[in-house]
């Protein structure tokens, strides 16, 4: 199988919902230290719902794609789904088995909208 097979890197090319959001009701800054990806979400919130999601960042293309095909889940969802979302639906998302280190790219930007939704006000 191969890693990087064809939707991640569709993903990575041409990612969803790139870009910023000016009136975002939180932004939300992540970075793996490790390998060098960083993000930074832009989420607006309608209730307790995810209205609109917006990334930026740079890094590896399991990082970015990953953030890209996450942001395009969670729009519509509530904080208290969001709160659900596990390490295996981001496995699932992908697509792919990931080893440990591949795995903590991946997991950046869930790591990134939980830490959002606890900040929303």
């Amino acid at each position: 199988m191969n890693l990087y097979h064809e939707e991640i890197l569709e993903h990575y090319r041409h990612p969803h919902h790139a870009g910023t959001l000016p009136d975002a009701d939180v932004i939300q800054e992540e970075h793996n230290p490790l390998c060098g990806d960083k993000l930074t979400f832009y989420v607006k919130f309608s209730h307790n719902i995810i209205s609109d999601v917006k990334f930026s960042g740079e890094g590896c293309a399991i990082s970015q794609a990953t953030a890209s095909m996450l942001t395009d889940e969670i729009i519509g969802m509530s904080i208290e789904e969001i709160k659900k979302l596990t390490t295996k639906d981001i496995t699932n998302l992908l697509g792919v088995e990931l080893g440990p280190t591949r795995l903590k790219c991946a997991l950046l930007s869930l790591q990134g909208i939980t830490r959002a939704i606890h900040h929303k006000k």
